[in-house]
């Protein structure tokens, strides 16, 4: 994909939705890093149902270990490895108490070095949190980064490389959440809603989905 084609791709995405946002609830940057540690194999409609009730009297450290590590796995239980999760979002929250004042650090190394805490969390809470125009690489932009010809590479940290050298610095702050929409609802894993999809014609994907006259998607 070329230069300008990346550049009209974002352009379109953007004129459909110019200011996207997360989907995972949250109330601050907290809830934000809580809920992202949540969504690691998990889906954000799965994370939300479970922190609706979590957020509404857990909104800072010191509330969540008031909480308490027993009480937190049974609000999150219907969310995959609930337990270690809950053991990981306790240990954090100890921290952010013990080093950080009860605030989430605007900064990746000391993110990274929470329990539960990797490059894509970080990368989404930079984002989300506090404007860093970083892109979390997870599933959806993989995909997407090598479907389309965009920034094709064998790992996410080989495609987030990529992404961050090709895609123009005016759509960086936004580029992560356009990325992730596009896969998760038009670019989707099995079937592609390539008949639909605005930037069709820039992707360089060889195996378009088409409309059959039966109204059933073919390749």
């Amino acid at each position: 994909m070329s230069p300008d084609d990346i550049d009209r791709f974002f352009a379109r995405l953007a004129e459909k939705n110019p200011e996207p946002r997360s989907e995972l609830d949250s109330v601050n940057s907290y809830t934000l890093l809580v809920a992202v540690v949540l969504s690691a194999q998990a889906t954000d409609v799965g994370v939300n149902r479970a922190t609706q009730h979590l957020f509404s009297s857990v909104r800072t450290p010191d509330e969540m270990l008031a909480l308490g590590e027993v009480k937190l796995r049974e609000s999150i239980k219907t969310i995959g490895l609930f337990n270690t999760k809950a053991k990981n979002i306790i240990k954090l929250s100890e921290i952010l108490l013990r080093d950080h004042k009860g605030m989430v650090p605007e900064d990746r190394n000391a993110l990274e070095a929470l329990p539960g805490v990797g490059r894509k969390t970080a990368n989404v809470v930079l984002n989300v949190a506090f404007g860093h125009p970083t892109i979390a690489v997870d599933t959806h932009i993989f995909r997407v980064a090598n479907r389309t010809g965009m920034a094709p590479g064998a790992t996410p940290a080989a495609v987030e490389t990529k992404l961050e050298a090709v895609v123009p610095d005016h759509w960086k702050q936004h580029a992560h959440h356009w990325l992730i929409l596009h896969g998760r609802y038009i670019c989707k894993a099995r079937s592609p809603s390539c008949s639909i999809c605005q930037v069709s014609d820039i992707c360089a994907f060889s195996e378009k989905t088409t409309i059959s006259h039966s109204g059933r998607s073919k390749e």
